[in-house]
């Protein structure tokens, strides 16, 4: 689904000292001379970086959500009616990826959090996994990245160890993620700190719960809008905990074809609910 690699990276825009960290292992470089980077490598340059946010006409800031997740569905069925190969359909889908990134840099949403349904769609000729890193975007990956290729998993730490004082946009990726194996994990390394008397019983509440899930990686972890792609009315094993009291959003388009446009009717449909957090209506 995604195309990323090692890619230089330019002075940083901000006044902020860069830590000093040590090159990429040779495989990487390696890696940079065979794929190319076509997600990151020029969303920063695209966004303003003054400190004026403009929003498309009718939007509220104090209204935007801080924390947008998307099911990026539909790459191959775009594909398949237009007669093109399934990888037309993935490079489509990065293409709009990188929108998305820049919209949400553009706007001000803090957290991206994006998902890949397996990843077999990552490692298709010309859809390398990997990951770029450009400016102030920080990256994160959850999910089982077990059985994705060693130089895959460097790559991964690498990016999420190069980006992680960035402050701008948080982007997550999600490859072989299940939402119930989260819940699960986080069960279970609760029960190891009772066995291990760290904690009690009666100290296991929703927010201990959620230190353990995956999406501790994020200051922001539950999102505020899901975005679906596709016309598909579910939301397949994805952030169950974390959607809770989460905004769902269902879109026919599939997942090539979700632009500005439709990103925009989203967000406004988004602002038009009424948030009540479980609380009933008085």
């Amino acid at each position: 689904m995604l195309s990323l690699t090692y890619f230089p990276l330019s002075p940083p825009l901000a006044t902020t000292p860069t830590p000093t960290l040590s090159p990429p292992p040779p495989l990487l470089l390696r890696l940079h001379h065979r794929t190319v980077s076509r997600l990151l490598c020029s969303t920063a340059q695209n966004v303003a970086i003054d400190d004026v946010v403009r929003l498309p006409a009718g939007m509220r800031r104090e209204a935007m959500p801080e924390h947008v997740a998307v099911i990026m569905d539909g790459n191959r069925r775009w594909a398949r009616t237009r007669g093109l190969p399934a990888v037309a359909g993935y490079e489509a889908g990065l293409r709009a990826l990188k929108e998305m990134v820049e919209l949400c840099c553009r706007w001000r949403i803090r957290v991206l959090t994006v998902f890949a349904f397996s990843s077999d769609n990552w490692l298709r000729p010309k859809v390398e996994v990997g990951f770029l890193m450009r400016d102030n975007i920080r990256f994160s990956c959850i999910g089982d990245t077990s059985k994705l290729p060693d130089p895959v998993k460097e790559l991964i730490t690498y990016a999420e160890e190069r980006t992680k004082h960035n402050s701008g946009l948080q982007l997550i990726v999600a490859v072989s993620y299940s939402g119930k194996y989260d819940i699960v994990q986080a069960c279970q390394s609760i029960a190891l700190k009772v066995k291990d008397g760290v904690i009690e019983p009666e100290d296991i509440n929703e927010f201990l719960i959620e230190q353990e899930l995956q999406t501790n990686c994020a200051e922001i972890p539950n999102p505020d809008l899901l975005i679906r792609t596709s016309g598909e009315l579910r939301v397949s094993n994805f952030l169950l905990w974390q959607l809770a009291y989460t905004e769902l959003y269902f879109t026919q388009s599939h997942w090539p074809d979700f632009g500005e446009t439709e990103f925009v009717m989203a967000l406004r449909s988004f602002q038009q609910r009424q948030r009540r957090y479980g609380e009933r209506d008085s």
